[in-house]
């Protein structure tokens, strides 16, 4: 991580880490990388790299970013080593997907059901859509 090249540091897997949960977070809300950009002033080529690690996000964008994804900083952080919840940390695993490409939440259908579900405005609708899923797949 205290690797120097050419004036410029190495981008790390954190920074990889966290360019995938702004993306992640901007999918889940609908947004585009112009839509974000826009709330944040910069160009959408400039999100672009920050959710590939081409750039690193400076402390002040990440709070930029957060406010315009509606989520709190911690957000980009979660599922790093070393960055467990409290209740967590008594020695219990959590599982922190890996993203892989069989990862169901690494996948678009994944993260538009998640916004489609959370657009619903009924707390009814939304219990009547997770009892069906559950009967379908037989844990009812």
């Amino acid at each position: 991580m205290g690797k120097e090249m050419a004036g410029k540091s190495c981008i790390s897997s954190i920074d990889e880490h966290i360019g995938q949960r702004v993306q992640l977070r901007r999918v889940m809300m609908g947004m585009s990388q112009k839509d974000l950009a826009d709330k944040c002033g910069v160009s959408f080529q400039q999100v672009q790299k920050y959710e590939t690690a081409g750039n690193r996000i400076p402390a002040s964008r990440l709070f930029e970013l957060s406010t315009a994804l509606d989520t709190p900083v911690s957000f980009f952080f979660a599922g790093l080593p070393g960055n467990l919840p409290e209740e967590n940390r008594s020695g219990r695993r959590s599982r922190v997907s890996d993203g892989g490409a069989d990862d169901p939440l690494s996948k678009n259908e994944t993260l538009q059901l998640i916004n489609l579900y959370w657009r619903l405005a009924d707390d009814e609708k939304r219990k009547m859509i997770l009892k069906m899923l559950k009967s379908l797949n037989g844990l009812e």
